[in-house]
């Protein structure tokens, strides 16, 4: 059984502003040179993953304005648009940077903190994926607080995700990989819980072929499932290569 996911507008605020606090203070202490370094993400020095944590406030605060006005507020313009800014953004001075994400992080704060009881409920969608309530939109929020604060290389690991955090985004990410095609099919176990998530489409795997338990800290199976790890330290039974995983 995987764990109860966090539904609580309140709650997901909290561990928001936890997870940008801690952010803040990795990208304050970032030089100018360190933000034009490379980043954990190819191709994306570390100005490039701040900048997009700032349009991601952006883009997600424009869905609590939908959720909340009920007047149809897209996310993004378009891919490209989205694409193009980040760009734009990723070779400035560390100051604009940590400005820009200050700014966008208390702009997405202030309409999480407006938002009436009703738009908690309304649906809204993304610039990709199914609609989804407004309360999601801070769980996603949250996702790529943690995650790319991760990308960023500059000291904050995937072993520091706060166990809540983890917990719920294991469920959100395996429910995911049940349903995609092209999923290796494996049974992930979390070490000295016996809680389990299962991966892979029903009848993925060859006829005969058992199928693998991947077993590990919580932390570690979410590294591994979205690229974040190779996934060393995980134990394998029957022994052998862990599958190689789609990019999530």
């Amino acid at each position: 059984m995987g764990a109860p996911r966090v539904n609580d507008p309140a709650e997901l605020q909290r561990q928001l502003a936890d997870a940008t606090d801690r952010l803040l203070a990795t990208a304050e202490g970032l030089t100018g040179g360190q933000a034009r370094e490379p980043s954990l993400l190819p191709g994306w020095s570390r100005g490039h993953v701040l900048t997009h944590i700032a349009r991601n406030a952006d883009g997600l605060r424009n869905l609590l304005i939908w959720a909340r006005t009920g007047v149809v507020t897209p996310q993004y313009p378009s891919q490209q648009a989205r694409n193009d800014a980040i760009e734009a953004g990723a070779g400035r001075p560390a100051a604009d940077l940590l400005a820009d994400l200050h700014e966008s992080a208390a702009a997405f704060a202030a309409e999480a903190a407006g938002m009436p009881e009703r738009g908690w409920q309304a649906e809204v969608h993304g610039l990709r994926g199914p609609g989804h309530p407004g309360w999601y939109t801070l769980a996603r929020r949250l996702s790529e607080v943690q995650i790319h604060h991760v990308d960023l290389g500059a000291g904050y690991q995937a072993a520091d995700w706060p166990d809540s955090f983890v917990a719920e985004r294991l469920e959100s990410v395996t429910a995911e990989f049940s349903q995609r095609v092209g999923v290796p099919t494996a049974r992930l176990v979390v070490a000295g819980t016996g809680r389990e998530y299962r991966i892979g489409t029903a009848g993925a795997a060859a006829a005969g072929t058992p199928e693998p338990r991947i077993s590990g800290p919580s932390w570690l199976l979410l590294a591994w499932l979205t690229g974040r790890s190779d996934g060393e330290g995980l134990a394998k039974d029957p022994p052998g290569p862990l599958p190689e995983m789609p990019a999530w």
